[in-house]
């Protein structure tokens, strides 16, 4: 009896201990990047690996871009594209998940109904996955960057985390490479077309929309300007109008570079 009582109060005491560790170091890292920027997630380097594993290049193209310097149509696309009540819930978005449950016990196929603030949880502190044990785990980061950073946070930690493409993470990232333009020079049009991909960035591509895409781009662009006619977008971002651009192609970028080498030259 005295065994068993040693064993019990000895596991009691790891599993405390582990708890105890989690809470701290899971509350330490949400405050951590309420400021740090996100540079690598869990879901890059899986992809990396998956890559790797299917014989292709791996790559991990992403470059952090700050609230301000990402175009203020983003948000209002991706608000429009995958959580309409994004400024007004709690993290949880109650109807949209009861509605999915429904129509998936009617015998649908099921859906997903997981917020802006779920999916930043879970791609910057999770991994890919549907068990109850990962979408409890989910629930308890989302309700902590819900009251520690806020929506704006939350906002620019998912534009700059988000799957956007094969090896493609963030909008910086998805405009350079789609686009050939910064992520503050993104017009309504781009902007929604990028969150046209999100559902499946590895099946859509934002570089060569199909034509289910330009449909999504046109449902995108009303749902943007009818949450803009509500006052229901955030004023978030840069404007792109009032950003400098430079018209120069990137192979004339390169030329201009060359030349210049070769005038160097000669005056030496």
């Amino acid at each position: 009896m005295g065994d068993v009582k040693f064993i019990w109060n000895r596991l009691w005491r790891w599993v405390r201990n582990i708890l105890i560790f989690f809470f701290v170091s899971s509350l330490l890292a949400v405050i951590a990047f309420k400021w740090v920027p996100v540079y690598r997630t869990p879901l890059m380097y899986i992809r990396y690996c998956e890559q790797y594993i299917a014989g292709k290049d791996p790559r991990i193209e992403h470059q952090w871009v700050d609230m301000a310097m990402i175009s203020k149509h983003m948000p209002t696309a991706v608000i429009a594209s995958e959580d309409a009540h994004f400024m007004e819930h709690n993290g949880f978005d109650e109807k949209a998940i009861l509605k999915a449950r429904l129509h998936a016990l009617e015998g649908g196929k099921e859906r997903g109904a997981s917020s802006i603030s779920q999916q930043t949880a879970k791609n910057v502190f999770l991994w890919q996955g549907h068990s109850w044990f990962r979408k409890g785990l989910e629930a308890y980061f989302t309700f902590l960057i819900e009251k520690i950073w806020g929506k704006e946070r939350i906002m620019e930690v998912y534009l700059n985390s988000i799957e956007m493409g094969d090896g493609i993470y963030g909008v910086q990232a998805c405009a350079s490479h789609n686009f050939h333009k910064s992520a503050s020079e993104l017009t309504q049009s781009d902007a929604a077309l990028i969150a046209a991909t999100l559902p499946n960035p590895l099946q859509f591509n934002s570089a060569k929309p199909s034509k289910y895409m330009e449909k999504r781009r046109k449902q995108i662009i009303a749902g943007m300007n009818y949450l803009q006619g509500g006052g229901k977008t955030p004023q978030w971002g840069i404007d792109p109008s009032s950003v400098k651009t430079d018209a120069t192609t990137p192979a004339e970028k390169n030329r201009n570079k060359k030349s210049g080498k070769k005038n160097k030259k000669k005056k030496r």
